[in-house]
């Protein structure tokens, strides 16, 4: 991959800022990582909060960062905690919304001291478009604000349209009974580049009936601001979501696809770059291992990512339905996955399948999704975890819990075709049917065809030459590079 060259007074200094989140840091770090390589001087930004988590979970030294590539952090305006999980989303968002402006300036200001800082001074700053107040920074200290969304861009499209949707009086709902009488079934069928789809299928942040809810309302403000940027990253390619970012490109012109950033970060060589991890939860390694004495495509592995929670009996439902279904399965349990309670399995699920099940409370996704004994994934839909799936070749089986999982979920099962949704009211005999289907069905072996040709197209958009490849390097010169003298 082409790099800029020069000494480090002179390199460009990008500062990144993702949501305090863990499906948010990950993509962030990629992109921080390729910058790096590209030539470019890096200042991460962590919250407090997570950097203990960080040094709890990867030691001492997680932090300690390389030349030209280091970890800074600023407070999230919540009060203090030593707690090992993620922080509610809802407070989290209105906190750093409010309370992070004035530190993060400080710290620009900081970076800025080249008396005392060491660094090359500040040219560009990158933040997650739920970051919005790095825009008030950046006008301050003249640089550019490329707001990198995480999300899908079906995802980014359904929030861009909140606005429409509360001004049409669809939301937020006229009271509860909205959410039960049938109401979301309503069709939307005026998004421009999404297909006919229902209210359910938008992010569930719009199943509030007050006006002054606090996602609803974060929501409609970031995305108000996001046509101040300089510039925005989407982390997909243009043949997987074409429809939705020509929408998407009419609204917000200067918009760059720079996806999967997973594949991409792997044509990094630097073996040190590679080894700054971002995990907030202890990876147990032996995971890998197991499944090396698994048969190929033999194994469903499980996992609802960082921030899903499930009810006891949910739990229940999923524990007898992987056990009735007979497949071998590699099961995460975070210990925060059950509201408000233990995650406890029932001590017959145990018994019954040591021989052909593992259970674990975090591991190395990527390298789990691209084992050759993996045959399906059971998801909650994350962006992060249907990207990884794509590139590694694996068909899903959805259950959708958050945001804009479900519209995800949506995608993989209407328009891309590799993937089948579990109802959200689980039951072990459907998701023992599901499992049988996906692993050993007709429709199971339409989908694995379906993601193999998506795996494909999502090499060929990240290689030399590709939409991708090309965007990456068009963002820096076209506006990363802007203020580099």
């Amino acid at each position: 991959m082409g790099s800029i060259t020069g000494a480090t007074a002179t390199r460009p200094h990008v500062v990144c800022v993702p949501v305090p989140l863990q499906g948010h840091i990950t993509p962030m770090l990629k992109l921080a990582k390729l910058l790096h390589h590209k030539g470019f001087h890096v200042t991460f930004v962590h919250t407090e909060y997570n950097r203990k988590r960080l040094l709890r979970s990867k030691g001492p030294n997680a932090l300690d960062g390389l030349p030209n590539f280091h970890f800074e952090t600023i407070p999230d305006g919540l009060p203090p905690s030593d707690a090992d999980v993620s922080q509610d989303a809802a407070l989290l968002c209105d906190s750093t919304s409010k309370n992070c402006l004035v530190p993060f300036c400080n710290l620009l200001s900081k970076l800025n001291d080249t008396s005392s800082s060491n660094v090359p001074p500040v040219t560009c700053i990158i933040s997650d478009g739920c970051m919005s107040f790095t825009l008030d920074a950046a006008d301050k200290f003249g640089i550019p604000d490329v707001q990198f969304w995480t999300p899908s861009s079906c995802g980014f499209l359904s929030y861009m349209h909140f606005r429409h949707l509360v001004e049409r009086g669809l939301i937020p709902l006229k009271d509860a009974s909205y959410l039960t009488n049938g109401y979301l079934e309503t069709k939307i069928d005026w998004i421009p580049g999404m297909k006919t789809i229902r209210l359910k299928d938008l992010p569930n942040f719009i199943r509030t009936t007050d006006e002054n809810d606090i996602v609803l309302k974060f929501v409609l403000h970031e995305t108000e601001r996001t046509s101040r940027a300089s510039a925005i990253i989407l982390n997909t390619f243009d043949s997987f979501e074409q429809d939705a970012l020509d929408a998407l490109s009419s609204m917000l012109p200067c918009i760059y696809t720079i996806g999967p950033l997973l594949l991409l970060a792997d044509q990094i060589e630097d073996d040190n770059l590679k080894s700054i991890n971002s995990n907030l939860w202890k990876e147990e390694l032996g995971c890998v291992e197991w499944l090396n004495s698994k048969e190929p495509n033999s194994v469903v592995y499980v996992n609802f990512g960082s921030i899903t929670v499930i009810t006891p009996q949910q739990l229940i439902e999923f524990a007898w339905g992987l056990t009735n279904s007979e497949k071998p399965f590699l099961w995460v349990i975070r210990p925060d996955l059950v509201v408000g309670d233990i995650a406890i399995v029932p001590p017959e699920f145990v018994t019954r399948t040591k021989n052909r099940g593992r259970l674990a409370s975090w591991c190395p996704q990527e390298q789990i999704l691209r084992h050759p004994s993996i045959g399906g994934f059971l998801t909650h839909n994350g962006w992060n975890s249907t990207l990884e799936s794509v590139c590694s070749g694996v068909p899903m089986l959805s259950w959708p819990f958050f945001a804009e999982q479900q519209i995800n979920c949506i995608y993989c099962c209407t328009v891309w075709g590799i993937g089948m949704e579990i109802d959200n009211n689980v039951q072990r005999d459907e998701v023992e049917n599901l499992l049988r289907e996906l692993m050993d069905g007709k429709k199971g072996s339409e989908m694995k065809k379906k993601v193999l040709e998506w795996k494909t197209k999502a090499e060929v958009a990240t290689r030399p030459g590709g939409t991708s490849y090309q965007n990456l390097d068009k963002l820096i010169a076209e506006v990363l590079l802007t203020r580099n003298v």
